[in-house]
């Protein structure tokens, strides 16, 4: 698989992400549901805890994706939704960290929602990979 940067103006760069990728040579896509910060069990856990709920979200989401045989390098969009934009914001290091490290800057969306599915939710991310 082959992936092209498309990028008319850098400051996406700065934050982490490309604005599009063109994406050749693959042979099989996985679409990840919105993965949140729910235990094995689907309990919501870290209520109030935004760092707390993106960790595990991201914990979620790396399982997934290991279970479908991919990684962080593989994803080619992520969707994120929060109730509190600020905070999540805040704490956008925590995604650097996860998807940065590894030279993977995917095109993201990052959207304010009123609520997410269970209460006490504060994050749910969503992506689309490709190998």
């Amino acid at each position: 698989m082959e992936r092209t940067a498309i990028n008319p103006w850098d400051w996406s760069l700065k934050v982490g992400y490309n604005q599009a990728e063109i994406v050749t040579g693959a042979t099989r896509q996985i679409t990840v549901s919105g993965q949140t910060s729910v235990n094995a069990a689907g309990e919501v856990q870290h209520p109030g805890d935004m760092r707390a709920q993106l960790a595990l979200a991201l914990d979620n989401l790396a399982a997934v994706l290991d279970a479908a045989g991919a990684g962080p390098r593989d994803v080619t969009r992520l969707g994120i939704y929060t109730t509190d934009m600020e905070q999540a914001m805040a704490n956008f290091d925590l995604l650097g960290a996860r998807f940065g490290a590894q030279g993977a800057t995917p095109p993201t969306t990052l959207l304010g929602v009123a609520a997410l599915a269970m209460p006490g939710l504060m994050i749910e991310i969503e992506a689309t990979a490709a190998t």
